[in-house]
């Protein structure tokens, strides 16, 4: 059994995640975690995700979660990088599912990574957004920029960065594949008499209602036809999985930073 530490365990993804590794065959819960003024510490991490005690309670002291601990999952959003290099100082594998990282944050993962960590940080967990990013560059590589291309992506209404680190991900597959750039060719949004479109643009659009889990389109468009490539995702568990896969991945891999096409063999 490979003893996994949820950081954030009493949010949204957290909380999916314990209910998950509590009836992983391969994963054991071996601590929760929660930043230091968190209402939910001391509480068993199994009752607040709603399936029973798990007989670990919450808490604040990463470091001491992380003893005999084999892997730690993160989607938190605050303090990424301290948490990583704590779980590579303790030996531990990480899985980082944070979807808002700096050039910054990825290049001190290198760093950890060419010091021996093993680290998995990717935009989306989900195994079908990871299709998605394959077919993406497949049609962009196939169509070329002669189409058109826009990005739309809607999430629930409590979501804080815009656009999503999937969208974001999203754009660069097809800026990779015709050799543009993220920077200078993205445009976020359209308003007023702003022109014809040029050719030579991205068109990058964020939505936000509800309680929307996650949905992503890239189209592509020219005259006379249009493709539309889509993922919509009904449940965080779709993420909570691909995360679990990761920490298997890391448990036999070399030391490195990976992203989950690697984990799901589709690079």
């Amino acid at each position: 059994m490979i003893r996994t530490v949820v950081i954030g365990a009493a949010g949204r993804m957290g909380r999916r995640l314990v209910a998950n590794i509590l009836e992983s065959d391969t994963l054991e819960l071996a601590g929760a975690v929660e930043y230091a003024e968190s209402p939910f510490l001391g509480q068993d991490a199994g009752a607040v995700a709603g399936c029973g005690n798990a007989g670990v309670a919450i808490t604040a002291d990463l470091a001491g979660a992380l003893k005999g601990a084999d892997a730690v999952i993160n989607f938190a959003t605050a303090g990424v990088v301290e948490s990583t290099r704590l779980a590579a100082e303790n030996g531990c594998s990480a899985v980082v599912g944070t979807t808002a990282l700096t050039a910054a944050d990825k290049a001190e993962f290198a760093k950890l990574a060419e010091s021996g960590a093993r680290i998995v940080a990717a935009y989306n967990m989900s195994v079908g957004v990871n299709l998605l990013f394959k077919l993406v560059k497949e049609a962009a590589t196939i169509l070329g920029p002669d189409y058109d291309v826009e990005i739309t992506e809607m999430h629930h209404n409590q979501k804080k960065d815009a656009p999503s680190g999937t969208a974001v991900r999203l754009a660069e597959v097809v800026c990779e594949a015709w050799d543009w750039d993220y920077d200078k060719d993205v445009r976020h949004g359209r308003e007023g008499l702003v022109g014809a479109r040029t050719k030579h643009e991205i068109g990058m659009h964020s939505l936000r209602g509800g309680d929307v889990v996650g949905d992503h389109t890239v189209m592509f468009a020219i005259n006379g036809e249009r493709i539309e490539l889509t993922h919509k995702a009904s449940s965080r568990d779709t993420f909570v999985k691909g995360a679990l896969r990761a920490v298997e991945f890391l448990a036999k891999a070399k030391p490195g930073l990976y992203d989950m096409q690697d984990v799901l063999g589709l690079k």
